[in-house]
């Protein structure tokens, strides 16, 4: 489908979720490696909320994680509920920078940030960097500082 002058522009989402008992360690606190696979959910719920995948089947674009980061603030455990807030903070020529607060009842657990760079991939498996396409670009928007 593509985007016309009325389609909504996406810019966060808010993913609500439960700490599943293979998440944690035998202590029961989740393993600082699963916080990427949280944020890397919610962005795969907002980019379907923009009516996007993000990694579209028979696509030679694709967009792989260039860096990532993640400060930590307090444990989660086995049966927390929590929250995933991701915002776009930045949209480059060929890259989308994320922003992400995982939080539990009101408490700062973690923050992060990803970068992802869109790239076009060649039938010998290489990458080449390339403009984000107008198609995708169209939905989304930088999230307001004061939306935070």
């Amino acid at each position: 489908m593509k985007p016309t002058s009325d389609t909504p522009r996406h810019s966060e989402y808010r993913l609500r979720r439960r700490v599943h008992f293979y998440e944690a360690d035998p202590a029961g606190i989740v393993h600082f490696s699963w916080f990427s696979r949280y944020m890397e959910e919610a962005e795969h719920a907002l980019w379907r909320e923009a009516g996007l995948s993000i990694a579209p089947l028979a696509s030679d674009i694709a967009f792989p994680r260039v860096a990532m980061t993640f400060d930590f603030r307090r444990p989660l455990r086995f049966e927390d509920e929590f929250m995933v807030h991701i915002r776009i903070a930045a949209i480059g020529r060929a890259s989308m920078r994320y922003t992400c607060v995982v939080s539990r009842d009101g408490q700062e657990v973690a923050i992060g940030s990803l970068t992802i760079a869109c790239v076009r991939r060649a039938e010998d498996a290489s990458m080449q960097a390339v403009p984000i396409p107008d198609d995708i670009r169209a939905r989304f928007e930088v999230a307001d500082e004061a939306g935070a």
